[in-house]
């Protein structure tokens, strides 16, 4: 059986085909049809069942694409994220006609942007998770991001309080991490403390270059609109009016994180994020879920658990990730 999709955007039906049309093999294998492309459509060819479940898919793309308010961004991770979204409970693609495909929430757009960088272009969440982090950082005191790398947790982070800042909301931004990482310590760099340090916030001040650029970074530095430092600089401090982002909250034992979460002071907002599959300390001495356990059910902090589908890094991340936690009992067990 033969049927044409035709795609009403260029843009879209590029972004589903890909460069050079790499992407038609994926959707071959996933859809079990062969793909022919013509113009701006797409060729059909397979069983009746199997033709109408790939109309159905191409179907739902191009509905969810006419409702984003991101297309300028829109790429195959978008696509990708919402075809996962409609498989059925078994792991299989749904029936031709199923309700999966009918699902409201299955169809999820980004409702607002979070910030606007310096160079004006819009900042928008890239999965439900994504948007429910951003909505907590808003609501809450305290929220607690845990998951994999690559899903934004940081970036989100700190894009939200740029924005806060913008507003009026809190007067400054505070950035702390702990300064250790990979089994090293900070005695065989070269430099003062601070030299020792930077190259442990490098992550942070990318963030910022990107959201409001080199020069405002640099001049937010310099009057103490933004502070960046190692986490020991936070104790005895009461920070108030501040966004106060933690960042790779799984290496921090158990005390550094209740003397942090005891600064918080008035009018503030607080950002701690972690993966607690990259922990750089030895065995047991990691307080992050420790802590996400103590506070559990607590009124104004709230944790956020991302998944490999939030990861919006280069696909291969997503698989690295993967095998990773398909092999952990291997690595796991005892000699």
């Amino acid at each position: 059986m033969d049927e044409s999709f035709t795609f009403q955007e260029e843009s879209l039906y590029q972004t589903v085909c890909g460069i050079g049309d790499s992407k038609l093999p994926l959707w071959e294998s996933r859809l079990n049809v062969k793909l022919i492309p013509r113009g701006k459509s797409l060729i059909i060819q397979g069983s009746e069942d199997q033709v109408q479940v790939a109309l159905d898919t191409f179907h739902k793309v191009e509905e969810n694409f006419k409702r984003r308010p991101d297309k300028a961004d829109y790429s195959f991770f978008d696509i990708d994220y919402l075809v996962n979204k409609v498989k059925d409970s078994s792991g299989g693609w749904p029936t031709p006609g199923s309700s999966d495909f009918q699902k409201e929430g299955e169809t999820w757009t980004p409702r607002d942007k979070i910030f606007v960088t310096f160079k004006g272009k819009p900042i928008f969440p890239r999965t439900k998770n994504q948007e429910n982090f951003v909505d907590s950082l808003h609501k809450n005191y305290i929220t607690i991001a845990m998951g994999p790398a690559g899903t934004g947790k940081t970036f989100l982070s700190i894009a939200s309080a740029c924005r806060m800042m913008q507003t009026g909301e809190v007067d400054r931004l505070i950035l702390t991490r702990p300064a250790v990482e990979a089994g090293e310590n900070l005695g065989f760099l070269p430099g003062d403390l601070t030299q020792k340090v930077n190259p442990y916030l490098r992550p942070i001040y990318d963030a910022l270059h990107e959201c409001i650029g080199f020069e405002k970074t640099s001049e937010y530095l310099q009057v103490g609109k933004i502070e960046i430092a190692p986490i020991a600089f936070m104790r005895g401090r009461t920070l108030s009016h501040s966004f106060i982002i933690l960042d790779e909250a799984q290496n921090c034992t158990l005390p550094q994180l209740k003397m942090f979460l005891t600064r918080f002071g008035k009018n503030s907002k607080m950002a701690i994020s972690g993966d607690a599959t990259q922990i750089d300390l030895a065995h047991g001495r990691s307080g992050l879920e420790k802590t996400v356990y103590t506070l559990r059910n607590l009124n104004g902090i709230e944790t956020i658990f991302f998944g490999r589908e939030d990861i919006t890094r280069h696909p291969i991340v997503e698989s690295i990730v993967r095998r990773f936690e398909e092999n952990e009992s291997l690595f796991s067990k005892k000699p």
